[in-house]
């Protein structure tokens, strides 16, 4: 779907979505069509139980008056509640109802509204993410699928006064939403295409954008001493991988912000097998992994000024004759004995030695993982937050905001000392987990220890990574939660201005 902006004017073909306040308050657009065709829209709106209310929606075929063959009218609720957000799912709303409806050709009309927060130009920017967003659609696969299942929207152009400055609030959303995309399509991957070894190709090729990547093997990482990491993968006839991943758009001198992200590019749950309902899930336990390179993806794209590392341990969890077993020790980079209680538990051993890497090589000024790592999480929290632990409470401020303002919302868990005694092991320095009890705060625990000084958050996303339903900007299928909060946190709180 191809994306732009043009002079607001009624189009002559098509589709056209005007936006409609909270008690059926027309917006300028609204209003003028409405004087057109001797009241249509009014008449519409009190013949149906739409009010304008947010994301409510009314559908109007071939609008007499008019020469569309649609009208699609979405509410946008209370004009002192309009902000991105709201324009997102606006243009998300679009794009859900109209790309199975036929027409090829969709117009949004921006308006400037009295007493909104939010500009017509950024308005039309964000509408116009949202409706990118909300477009994505992952049919690699699919080679018999019928015309009338087919996305039918070949076109979308946003409508406003000021296309100019549109273009340019676009523009750094547009490179964002690459690495949306990036993140969506690795983790829809199967397992027998994303695997360590291609998904660090798929990394390498950030270096066609300026990001300087490393992929460490297995020889290098044995010398680095991570033990916890190569012990998951040992199991798997394919080769263990760790990408590190380097933007500096700030300069030589400043010290970066790092990202870690959990690529268990298949999860078995090794010689502690999963039960066979569901494990075709298991392919995205890369999620974390998928984030972080998609973030690196939208960072170099529209250059931010930052100083950024991305870190990706990629392993694939299989059970065999040389799989670890419950009840080994293995040792990490940090020089911490492990004993393992149950190979399921892999991604914190992936994290540990991730992490530990993290701040001895390029000592950051904060440090932030991402993990499915836990199903505990999703009996706390659901599908909707994602948790959030951390050892720095402005850190932890910082990530809740950026969550908050691009609707992937986090929910920060506890971090008490009490817990640590669960992971208290008889013959090493610690066990890999720590019992049904507190799960996501043990695993929390767990990584904890391989924290020095450094401000640090760890976000479980096994409950938001893949969503069953469709959303206001995401499709049924992978996320991507998590490129747009770190992406918001970076330019809210570490980019140079």
């Amino acid at each position: 779907m191809k994306i732009s902006f043009a002079k607001a004017t009624v189009p002559t073909e098509g589709a056209l979505v005007v936006g409609v306040l909270e008690d059926r308050v027309l917006t300028p657009t609204a209003a003028d069509i409405d004087a057109r065709t001797q009241g249509l829209i009014a008449r519409a709106m009190a013949a149906s139980r739409f009010e304008g209310k947010r994301d409510q929606t009314l559908l109007l075929l071939a609008p007499a008056g008019l020469e569309l063959a649609r009208l699609l009218l979405i509410g946008l609720g209370k004009a002192a509640d309009i902000d991105a957000k709201v324009a997102q799912s606006f243009g998300g709303g679009a794009v859900a109802q109209l790309q199975g409806a036929g027409d090829q050709v969709v117009a949004i009309a921006a308006d400037a509204i009295a007493g909104a927060p939010i500009g017509a130009a950024d308005f039309a920017a964000n509408a116009a993410l949202g409706a990118r967003l909300r477009s994505y659609r992952f049919d690699k696969y699919r080679t018999r699928e019928k015309k009338e299942e087919k996305p039918s929207v070949k076109k979308l152009s946003v409508l406003l006064s000021d296309v100019t400055a549109a273009k340019q609030a676009y523009q750094p959303l547009d490179a964002v939403a690459d690495g949306v995309f990036l993140t969506r399509d690795l983790a829809s991957e199967p397992a027998n295409v994303i695997y360590p070894e291609s998904l660090a190709a798929k990394a390498q090729t950030l270096s066609e954008l300026g990001v300087e990547v490393e992929v460490l093997s297995e020889k290098q990482m044995r010398k680095l001493g991570m033990g916890a990491l190569l012990a998951v993968g040992q199991g798997s006839e394919k080769d263990s991988q760790m990408v590190v991943m380097q933007w500096k758009g700030a300069g030589t001198d400043e010290a970066p912000v790092a990202f870690i992200g959990k690529g268990v590019t298949f999860d078995s749950g090794g010689i502690s097998i999963k039960p066979a309902a569901g494990m075709e899930e298991m392919k995205t336990d890369m999620g974390g992994a998928a984030v972080v390179i998609g973030l690196m993806k939208a960072l170099a794209l529209r250059k931010a000024r930052v100083n950024a590392v991305g870190i990706v341990g990629l392993v694939e969890n299989m059970p065999s004759g040389n799989a670890q077993r419950p009840g080994d020790v293995v040792t990490s980079a940090s020089g911490q004995t492990i004993e393992v209680i149950n190979t399921d538990a892999e991604g914190r051993l992936v994290l540990a030695d991730a992490l530990w890497y993290a701040q001895d090589r390029f000592k950051p000024r904060a440090m932030v993982d991402l993990a499915t790592l836990t199903g505990a999480i999703v009996i706390s929290l659901g599908d909707y937050y994602a948790g959030l632990f951390a050892n720095n409470d402005d850190l932890a401020e910082r990530l809740l905001g950026a969550g908050a303002k691009v609707s992937e919302p986090l929910w920060r868990m506890p971090l008490d000392d009490q817990y640590d005694k669960q992971i208290k092991s008889d013959i090493a320095d610690m066990k890999n987990t720590g019992g049904r009890e507190a799960g996501s705060i043990t695993a929390a625990m767990f990584l904890k220890r391989f924290v020095k000084d450094t401000p640090w958050a760890h976000l479980d996303i096994a409950g938001v990574t893949w969503s069953k339903k469709d959303l206001a900007v995401t499709p049924k299928g992978a996320t991507a939660f998590g490129v747009r909060l770190l992406d918001r946190l970076v330019a809210d709180h570490y980019e140079q201005k």
